[in-house]
C-alpha cells in the first residue's frame, strides 16, 4: 500500500490559517451571535440565551429617526467616499511624479510623505489637535489672526457656523495624509518594477509625460489600482483611531466627526449596551463585504483573472 506524501502547502499555510481562525473568524461569529442578544455590561452568562432581532430593529429605527445617528451615517458616507478618492488618486499622482524624477532626488519627498504613517497615532493626532485648536494658541488661528484673515479665533471642528463641513474636512485631511502614503508606496514600487524597455520605447517615439502616463504606465497598474482601492475602502470603513483621539480631546464635534466604526467603538466601551454595538458592527462588516465585492466587479477584477485568449 502506497502512503500518500503530506502536502507541504498546508504545512506553510497552517500558522496563518490558525491565526485567522482564532483572531478573525471566531470573533466574527461570536459578534454575530452577540448581536442577537441584549448583552449589557459584558454579562455573558445572563444574556447569551436571549435571542431576538431587537438590536437590529433599534438600529434601523435610530438610523432613520435619531438625529445624532443620522449625522454618523452621513459622516461615514462623506468620509469614506472623499478620503478613498483622495488616497487612491493622490497616491497615484504622487507615485507618477516621483517616477519622472531622478530616484535620488525623489527620495526626500517620499520620506516626507511617508512620515504621517510612520508617526505614532497619539503624536500624529496631537499635532493636528494643536493645529486646529479653537483659541489663539492654535496654529491655524494664530496664523490667520496675524494675517488679518479672521478677527477672532474659530473653533474649527466645533463651531456651529462651520459644521458639518469643517469636521468632515478635518477627519478627511488627517486620515487622508496617512492613507495617501500607502498608495504612493505601492504605485511607486509597481512603476519601478515595470520593464524599462516600455518607457524607453515611448520616449523614442516622442511621447510626452502625459501620453506615457495615460497609454503606457497607468494601463499596467490595473492590479495595483484595484488592490489599493479595495484595501483603502475596507480600511476606511473600519478606521477610527485618529478620529477617536480628536473627538476625545474636543477638537471636532462628537457626532459630525464620528464615522460608523467610531460609533460602534464608543457604544461598546462607553455604554453598557454591547449587544446593540455588536449589531452595529455586524452591519459594518456586511456593508464592507458588499462594497468590496461591488468595487471588484466594477473595476473588472473577474476579467483580469481570466486566462488570455489566443494561441501561445
Amino acid at each position: 500500500m502506497r502512503i500518500p506524501k503530506p502536502n507541504p502547502i498546508w504545512f506553510f499555510l497552517s500558522p496563518a490559517l490558525f491565526l485567522i481562525i482564532v483572531f478573525y473568524v471566531v470573533p466574527l461569529f461570536f459578534s454575530i451571535y452577540i448581536s442577537f442578544t441584549p448583552l449589557q455590561n459584558w454579562n455573558l452568562a445572563r444574556y447569551l440565551d436571549q435571542i431576538s432581532l431587537e438590536n437590529y430593529e433599534r438600529l434601523f429605527y435610530m438610523a432613520m429617526n435619531d438625529p445624532d445617528v443620522t449625522k454618523v451615517v452621513k459622516t461615514t458616507i462623506v468620509f469614506v467616499t472623499i478620503t478613498l478618492i483622495f488616497n487612491v488618486l493622490g497616491g497615484l499622482i504622487l507615485a507618477l511624479s516621483m517616477f519622472f524624477m531622478d530616484e535620488s532626488l525623489s527620495l526626500p519627498y517620499r520620506l516626507i510623505w511617508i512620515l504621517p504613517r510612520m508617526t505614532p497615532i497619539a503624536v500624529y493626532s496631537l499635532i493636528w489637535y494643536y493645529f486646529f485648536l479653537g483659541d489663539e494658541s492654535g496654529t491655524l488661528n494664530s496664523l490667520l489672526l496675524r494675517l488679518g484673515v479672521i478677527e477672532k479665533p474659530l473653533a474649527w471642528g466645533n463651531s456651529p457656523e462651520l459644521l458639518p463641513e469643517s469636521a468632515w474636512a478635518i477627519i478627511i485631511l488627517v486620515n487622508g495624509l496617512v492613507g495617501v502614503s500607502f498608495g504612493m508606496v505601492v504605485f511607486y514600487s509597481a512603476l519601478r518594477s515595470l520593464p524599462r524597455e516600455h518607457v524607453i520605447a515611448a520616449r523614442v517615439e516622442g511621447a510626452s509625460a502625459f501620453q506615457m502616463t495615460r497609454y503606457v504606465l497607468v494601463p499596467q497598474l490595473k492590479w495595483h489600482i484595484i488592490y489599493v482601492t479595495v484595501w483603502q475602502l475596507l480600511s476606511l470603513i473600519t478606521t477610527y483611531a485618529h478620529i477617536f483621539l480628536l473627538v476625545q480631546w474636543g477638537a471636532i464635534d462628537k457626532w459630525w466627526g464620528s464615522p460608523w466604526a467610531l460609533y460602534v467603538f464608543n457604544t461598546a466601551f462607553t455604554t453598557s449596551d454591547q449587544g446593540f454595538a455588536a449589531a452595529a458592527a455586524v452591519i459594518l462588516v456586511v456593508i464592507g463585504g458588499i462594497l468590496g465585492i461591488l468595487v471588484l466587479r466594477l473595476m473588472g477584477f473577474k476579467k483580469l483573472m481570466q486566462e488570455p485568449k489566443g494561441e501561445l
